[in-house]
């Protein structure tokens, strides 16, 4: 079974609403994302998705700035409304000196970057007409540290840095996700 071009495409825009919220810390999508019940699992964090937020709060808000590419997809349809998933992403993170939560980045007393590559391996379930993760888990191809030299969060004001709240140009976009 492959699938229709809208299913795949409903698929495609929940992942990358996904990468969206982490970097724009707009955890209130996440809710349109997951299904009540979905579980998931990627290094340190695991759990409903539910917890699986707060986690990740924990883990991306002390980030100076985040960046998520997005990959290749490869689609498993089993059925009309049963779909597995393989994502490619790196994840780009920068880690403040002082970093809260050492086994996750450590503090290495000075700015870096953390560049993660890996995968999310999903489970997509369309119930009531919608597709949502019911089940992800995060898979580290590999990790990079790099300890960045004069390094300036902001060469052209704050903004450069990234939005992380109502300043964010991009709301239209991403305002059928936030309900």
């Amino acid at each position: 079974m492959t699938g229709t071009l809208e299913d795949r495409e409903a698929i495609r825009d929940c992942i990358t609403a996904y990468a969206h919220a982490i970097d724009r810390r707009r955890w209130d999508i996440m809710k349109n994302l997951f299904h009540d019940d979905a579980r998931f699992a990627f290094g340190t964090v695991a759990g409903d998705w539910k917890s699986f937020v707060e986690q990740a709060r924990a883990v991306i808000d002390p980030c100076l700035a985040t960046q998520h590419q997005l990959g290749q997809v490869m689609f498993g349809f089993e059925s009309d409304a049963l779909c597995h998933t393989e994502t490619y992403m790196t994840a780009m993170h920068t880690i403040p000196a002082g970093y809260p939560l050492p086994d996750v980045f450590p503090d290495k007393g000075e700015i870096y970057s953390a560049v993660i590559a890996g995968r999310y391996v999903d489970r997509f379930e369309k119930r009531a007409g919608e597709w949502r993760i019911a089940k992800r888990t995060g898979l580290y191809d590999w990790r990079e540290f790099r300890v960045v030299e004069g390094v300036d969060m902001s060469p052209l004001g704050e903004e450069a840095c990234g939005f992380h709240d109502d300043r964010d140009p991009s709301p239209p976009v991403a305002a059928r996700f936030r309900s």
